[in-house]
C-alpha cells in the first residue's frame, strides 16, 4: 500500500469515526433526556461491529484514539475498554489523557505493526500533549512490541517503548502482559505516585519499569524475565518500594533491580527493596551505583534491602558486576535477613563496573547482618566466589554482623572481616529451611524463615501453578517464571461423596500469615509454616488464614466445612496441652499484616489481632471451632481438623465479609506447635478447607 493510499485510508477511517462519535453523542443526549439515570461510563472498542468504535486490523490506533478523545471531551465517561479476543494492530501511537482508564479483556492485544520504522522515543502508548497529566490507569490487556517484526532496530536505544509518560502524577499500570519489545515496558520521567503491579513482563528491549527523576514509586507482584537491562530500575528517583516481585533472565540482560544515582541534583535516601525472589539474572541480582559530580551523604544513602532471596544470580561469567548485590557510591546501605544461594562471584560486593560509574568522595558504609550466604560460586571476572568482596577498600567498608555463611567456594571474605558471623554446616542450613522454628538461636534466624530449600522448590516447580484461564502463550511465558503468587492456588477440585446428592470441594489457601509477638513490626507471609501458642525464645504466635469462597456461590446448601491443618512440629512433648481455637478476625492485608498492624498505618486495637467470637463479642472467648492437642503426644504425619461450618456459612451468606480465620491457642503458655502453610513444598500437606454441600 502506497503512502498516499495509507493517508487516504486513515482519513476515511477518521471520517467514519467522527460519524460514529456524532451518533454516540446524539444517543447520549436522547438517553439523558428520557431518563434521570446517568449514561454509561465506558466506551467499547471492538472489531465485530458491536463496539462504540470498531477496528479492522489496520491502523487501529485511529479508532482507539477517537474513543480516548471522546472520553476526554465528555467528563461523564471515564474508560475505554478493548474487547477481546482481538489483535489491534497500530501504525502510530495511542494517546491517553488525564482522568482516563484504558483497559481491556485479557485476550485483547495491542500490537505494533511490522516494519514500523518509528523514530527514537516514539512509544506505543503515551499521553496527549499537556504540561502535566494525572490520574491515568492502564490495565488488563496485552501489549506485543513485535520485536521480531522489527528486527532492523536495536534494543535499548529508545525505540518502541510500550508506555511512556512525562510530567505525570498518579499513574497505575497493572494486570498487564507486556512482551517482546525493543524498549521499556513503562517509562516515566518527572512523575510521582506511580504504581506498577500484578504484571507479567517477558523479554523487553530495555527495563520493564524505568523511573527517571520521579518520586513515590511502588512496584509489586510483578513477574519479569529480562532480556536487555533490568527488571526494575530507578534513575535519580526517591521514595521507592519494590516488593514481592519475581525477576529472572534467560541468559541475557543486566541486573534484576537497578538503583542509579548520577550527580548531585536529586536525593535518593528512601528506597526499600524486600520480599523479592531474584534468580538466574544475567548480572547482579541488585545493582546500586552512585557516580558523577560530588554529592553529600544525605543525597545518596539509606537503601534498605531485606528479606529477599537471591538464587544463582550473575550467570554471565564475563560480567564484572555478577553477584547477588553489587554496589558503590551509597552511604549507610542496610542489607539484612536475605538469603543468597549459589550467587556467582560474590554474594555482596563493593565494585565499580567501569570508570564511568566512579563514586565521588569516601567513607561509604554497607551494613550486612543476619543474612544467609551459601554456595557462592566462582566467576572468572567477578571474583572467586566470596560471601563478601570489597574491591573498593580505599573508599568503601563493610560492617558485618551475625551472618550465617557456608560452602562459599572462594572463602567468606576478601578485604572484609567480621567477629560475629557464623560458619554453619550446610546440612544444618538445609534442615533449618524445612523446619525454620528450630533455628531461632542462630544469629540469622529471621532469614532462615524464608528457607533456601524453599527457593529451590519454588524454582524447580516453575510452571506448575499458573492461573486457570490464561492464554496459552502467557502460560508458555509464565512457565519460565516461578509460580510465586499465592493467588494461583484459588482453584478447587470437586468430586462426589458416597451420600446421594452430596458433593465435596477442597479449597486451597489464598493467603496466610504468621503473627509473632517478639517481631511486632515484621510481616511473615512466605514462611513454610503457621504456628500458634507460646515458646520462651519467641513469645506468643498466632496465625491468619484466608480462603477464597466465591466459588461457593454456585453451590447449594453447605452441610459441613472442615479446616485441616497438617501438624509437624515440635518433635518432643510440650509442658502444656495446646487448645486450638478459630475466630473471625477483623479485615487484614496479607502483604502488610504484623503483630501490631492489620494494614500499613492501621493498627489492631489489641496487638496480636482483633477478632470476634461465636457470640459476636470483640476479643471474645467462645471460638467458632476448637480442638485439643495433648502436650504428651507428638506429630503423627496427619491432618488435624476443625469444624468451621458455622463461620463459613456466615461468610457465604454475606452476613459477614469474608476475613478468613484467626487461629490461636487458648492458654498461650508453653504450648507452641506449628503446622505447614500454603508455602510448603508438598501440596499434599498444605492447609485445606473441605466443603460438603448439596446442589441447588
Amino acid at each position: 500500500m502506497s503512502e498516499n493510499q495509507q493517508i487516504y485510508r486513515r482519513e476515511e477511517k477518521k471520517k467514519k469515526g467522527i460519524m460514529i462519535l456524532t451518533l454516540i453523542t446524539f444517543l447520549t443526549i436522547v438517553t439523558i433526556a428520557l431518563s434521570n439515570a446517568p449514561p454509561e461510563q465506558t466506551v467499547y472498542v471492538n472489531t465485530d461491529g458491536s463496539g462504540d468504535f470498531n477496528c479492522d486490523g489496520t491502523d487501529d490506533q485511529v479508532e482507539i484514539n477517537e474513543a480516548l478523545e471522546y472520553v476526554a471531551e465528555n467528563p461523564e465517561y471515564t474508560t475505554v475498554h478493548l474487547k477481546g479476543p482481538n489483535a489491534y494492530i497500530i501504525s502510530d501511537s495511542i494517546f491517553i489523557g488525564s482522568d482516563t482508564v484504558l483497559e481491556g479483556d485479557s485476550t485483547a492485544v495491542i500490537k505494533l505493526e511490522d516494519k514500523a520504522d518509528w523514530p527514537l522515543e516514539k512509544p506505543l502508548i503515551t499521553h496527549i500533549d499537556s504540561s502535566e497529566i494525572h490520574n491515568i490507569t492502564i490495565r488488563g490487556f496485552e501489549i506485543d512490541g513485535n520485536h521480531d517484526g522489527n528486527k532492523e532496530k536495536s534494543r535499548g536505544k529508545g525505540y518502541h517503548n510500550l508506555i511512556h509518560f512525562l510530567n505525570c502524577k498518579n499513574i497505575r499500570v497493572y494486570d498487564m502482559y507486556m512482551h517482546d519489545s525493543h524498549g521499556d515496558g513503562l517509562k516515566v520521567v518527572k512523575g510521582s505516585e506511580i504504581q506498577f503491579y500484578n504484571n507479567t513482563v517477558y523479554k523487553l528491549g530495555h527495563d520493564a519499569l524505568y523511573i527517571i527523576y520521579s518520586s513515590n514509586i511502588e512496584a509489586w507482584n510483578n513477574r519479569i524475565t529480562c532480556r536487555t537491562n533490568s527488571g526494575l530500575r530507578v534513575y535519580n528517583g526517591n521514595h521507592v518500594k519494590f516488593y514481592n516481585n519475581v525477576i529472572n533472565s534467560e541468559g541475557e540482560g543486566g541486573a534484576g533491580i537497578e538503583i542509579q544515582k548520577a550527580g548531585a541534583s536529586t536525593a535518593m535516601n528512601d528506597i526499600e527493596i524486600y520480599n523479592n525472589l531474584i534468580y538466574e539474572t544475567n548480572t547482579a541480582g541488585i545493582w546500586i551505583t552512585g557516580y558523577g559530580s560530588e554529592y553529600s551523604k544525605d543525597s545518596a544513602k539509606d537503601v534498605y534491602i531485606h528479606n529477599n532471596k537471591f538464587y544463582n544470580t550473575g550467570i554471565n561469567s564475563g560480567a564484572d558486576w555478577s553477584g547477588g548485590i553489587v554496589l558503590n557510591g551509597f552511604y549507610d546501605t542496610l542489607i539484612e535477613n536475605n538469603i543468597f544461594d549459589g550467587c556467582y562471584g560474590a554474594a555482596i560486593a563493593h565494585k565499580e563496573v567501569d570508570e564511568e560509574f566512579s563514586a565521588p568522595g569516601s567513607n561509604y558504609t554497607t551494613i550486612a547482618r543476619n543474612n544467609i550466604i551459601i554456595n557462592t560460586k566462582p566467576s572468572p571476572t567477578a571474583g572467586e566466589g566470596y560471601a563478601f568482596y570489597n574491591k573498593l577498600q580505599n573508599t568503601h567498608s563493610f560492617i558485618l554482623e551475625n551472618n550465617c555463611l557456608s560452602n562459599n567456594s572462594g572463602g567468606n571474605y576478601m578485604y572484609a572481616s567480621s567477629t560475629s558471623d557464623v560458619e554453619v554446616d550446610p546440612a544444618l542450613i538445609e534442615q533449618l529451611s524445612e523446619n525454620g522454628s528450630a533455628g531461632q538461636n542462630l544469629p540469622c534466624a529471621d532469614a532462615i524463615n524464608a528457607g533456601p530449600q524453599k527457593m529451590h522448590s519454588e524454582i524447580d516447580g516453575q510452571g506448575m501453578e499458573q492461573e486457570e484461564g490464561l492464554k496459552s502463550k502467557i502460560e508458555r511465558v509464565i512457565s519460565k517464571i516461578v509460580g510465586f503468587v499465592k493467588n494461583t492456588f484459588l482453584g478447587f477440585a470437586s468430586g462426589e461423596a458416597d451420600e446421594e446428592n452430596l458433593k465435596i470441594i477442597s479449597l486451597s489457601v489464598a493467603s496466610d500469615n504468621r503473627l509473632k509477638e517478639e517481631a511486632p513490626t515484621t510481616t511473615y507471609r512466605e514462611t513454610e509454616y503457621i504456628d500458634v501458642g507460646e515458646r520462651s525464645e519467641g513469645g506468643i504466635y498466632r496465625g491468619l488464614m484466608l480462603f477464597e469462597l466465591k466459588q461457593l456461590d454456585e453451590t447449594g446448601s453447605i452441610e459441613k466445612a472442615t479446616l485441616s491443618l497438617f501438624w509437624y512440629y515440635p518433635e518432643e512433648a510440650r509442658p502444656e496441652d495446646t487448645i486450638l481455637e478459630v475466630y473471625r478476625p477483623e479485615k487484614w492485608c496479607d502483604e502488610h499484616v504484623t503483630w501490631e498492624e492489620r494494614e500499613i498505618e492501621s493498627p489492631w486495637r489489641t496487638p496480636g489481632g482483633d477478632w470476634y467470637d461465636k457470640n459476636g463479642d470483640l476479643q471474645g472467648t467462645t471460638p467458632y471451632a476448637t480442638i485439643t492437642i495433648k502436650g504428651s503426644i507428638l506429630p503423627d504425619n496427619s491432618y488435624y481438623e476443625l469444624d468451621v461450618t458455622e463461620l463459613v456459612k456466615k461468610y457465604v451468606s454475606e452476613e459477614y465479609d469474608n476475613t478468613g480465620f484467626l487461629i490461636k491457642a487458648r492458654n498461650e503458655s508453653n504450648n507452641y506447635i506449628a503446622f505447614y502453610s500454603s508455602e510448603w513444598k508438598n501440596k499434599a500437606q498444605r492447609p485445606k478447607l473441605t466443603i460438603e454441600y448439596t446442589d441447588k
